[in-house]
């Protein structure tokens, strides 16, 4: 006996080594087992569960539909906006950020105080704002974000979420991450002489980060015309229409319709036209509105409550329990419901659920969230993984038939062929790929396929648009575009350089995963 209790207590992976592995099996069919009575109970008797586990006998009866009224006291009805700020190094996004949270009433005066304090430090005292958003000593450090940083702020009509994306180049994959997770996007640009040309010309990140944001879904953009307080500028309107006429052609070419495209002059420094219109003496020319007027009257954005639960996982950790962090991409999740996690098909259970650190019984689309979940390990769990509803999961695949549009291929790579190799970003999921064939190119004018000579070898070039095969090297989640935009969109990058987008068209669902 002595020893199979020691089998118990450790959890049977350590003997498997020396004893013979007979014992170990039976035990998750036994949880299965479990797991299947608890099912059928569940279905006719909701109320009366033996579940040893005492968190879901109380949250089993928030399940029902039919409770929606008393929720709403965690309820919050405003619509829920992600912005991410996104521009070249040193425009002054975490800047803009910092002054955000300031005006809205988030940061307190003695905190302000003493990052200004800090900032006459280190001899940098414009950047005191920014330490509000850009936290690690690293960061501050050296003025650059290297993480997303987030932070939450609310005005009478709306909420919103700030993810500030780093702007160097070196740090583009953070910022795939912060904007696959946004709405809006606040493109931020310096009309500083000198620095709204360095950040905008070839090389520059601000074509990028407009180019990726387009890809990963954020439509409207707020474009904020940032230091125009400075020496070089004093609210000049020569200037302030010289970046007009230079940006929109190029915003319009990413595929903004430009009437969701939006100027708005600002100063992040000293916060003018943010909270309140700018005054007339500082700048008699401009009519338009502040910027948090501006991103008030932004129409609603349509969202389907009642289409199936999607939510790609971005962050796990532990916490009384596996916590997930991402953002509700699909339809409802109520506290209590049952959810399974693909592509490794494990059943779960939402134990609890959290907005902005608040704890809720209901999320609806377009969130940021957090939920506990009983039922799985946190090392079962990736990023990219993706929480669905079990009546309608999401499709697991290898191999997915797209829409791409080539931007700008590498020097030494001029050409894209079958076998080309680079990496595939889509939602949260980074995953190595290769182009197994080029179904046909597309003719950008008459979007129709173009036709091919017999023996003519298929290629793209810099700007092209064409339908391919992509393999990936692993199992990921994805949806058609049509399906779930959010979870159809990707971009192909090789080398620390964004040379593709797309969008799912077409999936070949992968066969192993049905087996389980």
């Amino acid at each position: 006996a002595p020893p199979a209790k020691k089998e118990f207590v450790i959890g049977a992976p350590a003997p498997k080594k020396e004893d013979p592995p007979a014992p170990p099996p039976p035990a998750p069919e036994k949880e299965m087992e479990k797991l299947k009575v608890s099912d059928t109970k569940e279905t006719t008797k909701p109320k009366e569960k033996p579940v040893p586990e005492p968190e879901p006998e109380p949250e089993e009866e928030v399940t029902p539909v039919a409770d929606d009224d008393e929720e709403d006291a965690t309820f919050d009805p405003r619509e829920h906006l992600n912005l991410v700020f996104i521009g070249h190094v040193d425009a002054g996004k975490s800047t803009i950020g910092g002054q955000i949270l300031f005006q809205a009433g988030m940061v307190d005066d003695r905190t302000i105080e003493k990052y200004e304090k800090d900032a006459k430090e280190k001899n940098r005292e414009s950047w005191y704002m920014a330490y509000i958003m850009d936290t690690s000593e690293e960061e501050r450090a050296k003025g650059k974000t290297v993480e997303v940083g987030r932070a939450h702020f609310e005005t009478e009509k709306k909420r919103y979420t700030v993810l500030d994306a780093p702007g160097h180049k070196n740090y583009v994959p953070n910022m795939i991450a912060g904007a696959a997770q946004a709405d809006v996007g606040v493109l931020v640009i310096a009309a500083r002489k000198g620095e709204f040309e360095t950040g905008f010309e070839r090389g520059g990140q601000t074509r990028e980060h407009a180019q990726l944001a387009k890809t990963l879904g954020v439509t409207k953009l707020i474009v904020l015309v940032n230091k125009m307080d400075d020496p070089t500028v004093k609210w000049d309107k020569g200037r302030w229409d010289e970046i007009n006429v230079k940006i929109s052609p190029f915003l319009k070419s990413c595929g903004y319709n430009p009437k969701d495209v939006q100027f708005v002059p600002v100063s992040g420094l000293y916060g003018t036209n943010m909270k309140t219109k700018v005054d007339a003496e500082t700048c008699a020319w401009y009519e338009g509105k502040s910027f948090f007027q501006t991103l008030d009257d932004l129409d609603p954005l349509e969202r389907n409550p009642d289409a199936p639960f999607r939510l790609p996982v971005l962050d796990k950790h532990k916490d009384m329990g596996t916590v997930v962090m991402g953002k509700t991409e699909a339809g409802t999740v109520r506290r209590g419901d049952k959810l399974v996690v693909m592509p490794n098909n494990v059943k779960v259970q939402v134990a609890a659920l959290f907005r902005d650190d608040v704890e809720t019984s209901k999320i609806a689309p377009g969130e940021n969230v957090r939920m506990r979940l009983t039922g799985i390990e946190e090392d079962q769990l990736q990023s990219g993984f993706v929480l669905c509803a079990p009546s309608a999961p999401v499709h697991v695949t290898q191999e997915i038939e797209c829409q791409l549009a080539i931007l700008e291929l590498l020097e030494h790579k001029t050409l894209f062929t079958a076998g080309y190799k680079a990496v595939i970003h889509i939602h949260a999921v980074t995953e190595e790929c290769e182009v197994i064939k080029i179904v046909h190119e597309i003719d950008g004018k008459t979007r129709k396929p173009k036709e091919k000579k017999k023996g003519q070898a298929v290629f793209l070039k810099s700007g092209s648009l064409a339908v391919v095969r992509i393999k990936t090297s692993g199992i990921i989640c994805c949806e058609k575009y049509a399906d779930v935009p959010s979870l159809g969109r990707f971009t192909l990058r090789d080398e620390g350089k964004t040379v593709a987008i797309g969008k799912v068209l077409k999936l070949k669902p992968y066969d192993g995963i049905n087996q389980k």
